[in-house]
């Protein structure tokens, strides 16, 4: 997919990238952990090369990296790479930091062994930006390469909604300013969908406390 063939598409990505280079340190200060999930689907794996695609402040990088010998983050924030850097500096462990985005993975083909995205493609406009961004997790996976994605989904309790929808969520600054982020929320059929359109081969599918995961391989 080519991003400037879509520049409705790519604007709203644009926002939501903004939106992260305002908030980006006051997110690390308070989505400190990593999604429980991350850490039940690394249990046990290990490989040379793992790929954290939308890495926010690396905390997902930070578990990937007691598995491989090498992490590459990517994110469209330079803030938050900046965080995913203070993060790794702060408690030993080394990211690759790439600016870049996920339709558009700046990584080559089948080098990644493990990857994790999770917290990311919701932020994507239309569901053809999202299988796009599958696709490419699917490419840079090696031949036994593993990954798990992650999602909120209308099960979350803050919704009311049954099906899958678009919305804006505003993240509140300590002075009150209130930054707008786009989310599209996953009804668990819908995403099931998604992921099945896409390249990836499905091993399981679920969701649990209001989100929705797939774990796959390359297809």
């Amino acid at each position: 997919m080519i991003l400037s063939e879509l520049s409705e598409d790519y604007e709203v990505v644009k926002e939501v990238m903004r939106a992260y280079e305002k908030i980006g340190s006051h997110f690390s200060q308070t989505r400190f952990h990593p999604w429980p999930e991350v850490g039940k689907f690394l249990e046990e794996l290990s490989g040379d090369v793992a790929l954290d695609m939308g890495c926010g402040n690396g905390r997902h990088s930070e578990l990937l990296s007691k598995c491989v010998e090498r992490v590459v983050g990517v994110d469209m924030s330079s803030m938050m790479l900046l965080e995913t850097v203070n993060r790794g500096e702060n408690n030993g462990f080394e990211v690759n930091s790439i600016r870049g985005n996920v339709m558009e993975l700046p990584v080559r083909t089948e080098c990644i062994d493990i990857g994790v995205y999770v917290a990311t493609i919701h932020h994507l406009p239309t569901a053809e930006c999202r299988i796009a961004s599958l696709n490419e997790l699917e490419r840079v996976l090696t031949t036994n390469g593993i990954s798990i994605v992650g999602s909120w989904c209308t099960e979350h309790e803050r919704f009311d909604e049954e099906r899958g929808f678009d919305t804006l969520v505003n993240w509140t600054l300590p002075d009150g300013t209130k930054v707008p982020r786009y989310y599209h929320i996953y009804d668990i059929e819908e995403f099931e969908r998604d992921v099945n359109a896409s390249r990836l081969e499905v091993i399981d599918i679920y969701s649990n406390e209001g989100n929705c995961y797939a774990v796959v391989n390359k297809g």
